[in-house]
């Protein structure tokens, strides 16, 4: 083998090692960039998955919320309507205790009308009170 002929071999090997060093390099490169284009899919779609949960999560809890308000809502009107039972019958009590001492059929008629008028009271919460047992 000539000098050139050696000076040749050793050129192109060099030449060959160049390009496989560029190719690597440039394939990294590229390789890194879209791994991290990946990694951002990947958290962009957690994210997004994350998000759907929460927002399901959030329309659950509200739907709730409005259930247990329209519950303590109708809770306490069937509060109200024992409150009011329990005035009738004490106004009932009053009326006949008036009547027994013969105070005045005023005051017994006065006490039997705001019994009347508790009952009426009473007979509006009712309808609510039955919706509630349903």
């Amino acid at each position: 083998m000539t000098a050139t002929q050696i000076y040749a071999l050793i050129g192109l090997t060099l030449a060959a090692a160049m390009l496989i060093n560029l190719g690597y390099f440039f394939g990294r490169k590229d390789g890194q960039a879209k791994g991290l284009q990946e990694g951002k899919d990947v958290t962009q779609a957690e994210n997004a998955k994350t998000i759907r949960e929460l927002q399901a999560s959030l329309q659950f809890i509200r739907a709730d919320h409005l259930h247990l308000a329209q519950r303590c809502k109708k809770l306490k009107v069937g509060q109200s309507r024992e409150f009011l039972l329990d005035v009738a019958d004490k106004l009932r009590i009053a009326a006949a205790t008036f009547s027994a001492l013969r105070t005045g059929k005023t005051i017994t008629r006065e006490t039997l009308a705001l019994q009347d008028q508790v009952l009426a009271m009473t007979e509006l919460l009712e309808p609510v009170a039955q919706e509630d047992a349903a």
